[in-house]
């Protein structure tokens, strides 16, 4: 994400000018405009004028809004974040007052202004304009006749492929077919990695699967890279890692990011931090269930004993249209951080923050136990 200026106040009024360089930019937008914030963009528009005939004509003009956000909304296969609000900037083709919806996308500037930049909204803007904050990992995630290509950004995680293809049995009459239908189902995973995989862009691209077949994929890669002079993959050899997973679905993607050999190549990432942190506590919690607790009442209760060390909690809770919701939930994250405890704020499109999600989407590591907190309604 691109800053290209800044003039605010911590805890006061100010506006940013930002542009959105990649799809992981348009999810920190969505997590930095809020319900009440204006926003300032080109767009464009249909008017109606009098045509020489009496009648009129429909035209497209291009111009600047300003509105007052209501409601927003983000499209993560199209990579578009649209805002409705209110126009407040006056001009002769809308009203100010009447209703608009902004499409913000990639390599369009806009112009952000907020009441109050709080510090969760100083934080998301650091880590958006911080370019060495990404994990930038590549997972291919496979098991015969199916594989997943999968981007595990800094806040995100998205599927850039699927490809899918019908494998005869290795046994019996079909044998013959067999081993030809692999080499195709290899081949087309192999375009895939070529179109989808940057060794500019990611630290390490992972091949995992149940049993051998990321061994015979990974084999089929690198003999098809020495033969038609595949030079990304020939001189990257080293920064493909292969990892056993139970399956070829979405949900092994947990057992790549537990990997160790996975996580010594993004281990300075905050993907690598967060997939730690969320290990420690499930540990905890089987290990010693007195010093981990979930669910914000009993987080909440843990802080107030100046009990909790670490903090994992996803962003979907600051996006709460409730003001005093969030500002209960900003107000926590600094609190604990003032009090010497380590956050970590979980993107909910993440694979580890979907995993927190599921525990109401607030856990905390606690400095001493406290067990009388499972007497307490959560």
């Amino acid at each position: 994400m691109k800053i290209t200026r800044r003039d605010l106040v911590p805890d006061g009024p100010g506006s940013v000018k930002i542009t959105p360089v990649d799809s992981d930019d348009l999810w920190f937008a969505y997590n930095l405009i809020s319900s009440g914030d204006t926003v300032m963009a080109d767009t464009v528009r249909k008017v109606l004028r009098e045509a020489a005939s009496g009648g009129r004509d429909a035209e497209r003009v291009k111009l600047k809004l300003e509105i007052k956000v209501e409601a927003i909304d983000y499209d993560k296969v199209g990579s578009a974040l649209r805002i409705r609000g209110k126009n407040i900037l006056e001009n002769e083709y809308v009203k100010i007052g009447a209703f608009h919806t902004l499409e913000l996308e990639l390599h369009r500037p806009f112009v952000l202004r907020k009441e109050i930049w709080d510090s969760l909204a100083l934080d998301v803007l650091n880590r958006a304009s911080d370019p060495g904050a990404s994990a930038d990992l590549a997972v291919v995630l496979m098991q015969e006749g199916l594989a997943h290509i999968f981007l595990v950004g800094k806040s995100m995680t998205t599927t850039r492929s699927r490809i899918e293809t019908s494998i005869p049995r290795k046994h019996g009459p079909a044998i013959a077919g067999y081993e030809s239908a692999l080499n195709k189902f290899f081949e087309h995973v192999l375009q895939a990695f070529l179109k989808h995989i940057d060794f500019n862009v990611i630290r390490c691209a992972v091949i995992a699967s149940p049993g051998f077949t990321k061994d015979q994929f990974h084999r089929h890669l690198l003999l098809e890279a020495e033969r038609r002079q595949l030079r990304p993959i020939i001189e990257n050899k080293s920064r493909i890692v292969l990892v056993h997973t139970s399956s070829g679905y979405r949900h092994s993607l947990r057992e790549v990011l537990d990997a160790s050999n996975v996580m010594n190549m993004i281990k300075d990432t905050k993907a690598a931090q967060e997939v730690r942190a969320l290990q420690d506590f499930f540990n905890m919690l089987s290990n010693d269930p007195a010093r981990a607790c979930y669910g914000p009442k009993h987080v909440e209760v843990a802080h107030e004993r100046m009990a909790v060390q670490t903090l994992l909690i996803t962003d979907d809770l600051f996006r709460n249209a409730d003001i005093p919701t969030r500002k209960k939930y900003v107000n926590l994250v600094s609190s604990v951080k003032d009090s010497g405890g380590t956050v970590h704020i979980f993107s909910s499109m993440h694979v580890s923050g979907e995993q927190l999600a599921q525990l109401t989407g607030i856990a905390a590591i606690l400095r001493f136990p406290l067990p009388d907190l499972e007497d307490i309604e959560m």
